[in-house]
């Protein structure tokens, strides 16, 4: 058994250094073309099954590894009224309020969306329930795969921000 997060390529310049969470935005050129090169590394691995979140980041990569399944389980965090606002709007609004996300992960909720601990919950249960025998790809995002790898290791979420890869990162488990 082989499970391989991927967490999507480089989203559009104009969301850059925006909240966009479960929100669908479009790859930025530079994002279209990293996907050639991680297609390859990840048709190499010849896998069983490809799930994606279903939202066009993780969907565009999926289908071109080849056929593949959508799962809203592998999306982003939900930051609520927060997407689509810049993060300097956001911490102008709300100021450190925002470290509630790594502070009290279980009762903060950015922009009324979805805890800290929700996240790694719906991360875990999506994770948890992948085939046991096989090679499976999930195209995903950095949140779920820093739920996931700081929920394994033991870690407390102020520590799982370092567990998020690149743009185009891949993990093996």
């Amino acid at each position: 058994m082989m499970i391989i997060l991927v967490r999507h390529t480089a989203v559009a310049l104009t969301w850059r250094g925006r909240c966009y969470g479960q929100s669908d935005v479009p790859l930025r050129r530079a994002g279209k073309t990293a996907i050639v090169p991680l297609v390859a590394e990840l048709r190499a691995y010849h896998p069983d099954r490809i799930i994606h979140s279903g939202l066009k980041r993780t969907r565009i990569l999926a289908e071109a590894i080849g056929p593949s399944t959508a799962d809203p389980a592998w999306q982003e965090r939900d930051f609520g009224s927060w997407e689509g606002q810049s993060w300097a709007a956001i911490y102008r609004a709300s100021g450190a309020a925002m470290d509630g996300m790594i502070d009290a992960p279980d009762g903060f909720r950015p922009g009324d969306g979805e805890t800290t601990t929700e996240l790694a919950a719906r991360a875990m249960a999506a994770f948890a329930t992948l085939p046991v025998t096989g090679t499976t790809i999930v195209i995903t995002h950095g949140g779920p795969i820093a739920a996931i790898l700081g929920t394994q290791r033991g870690l407390q979420p102020r520590d799982w921000l370092t567990l998020v890869p690149p743009y185009g990162g891949i993990v093996t488990l």
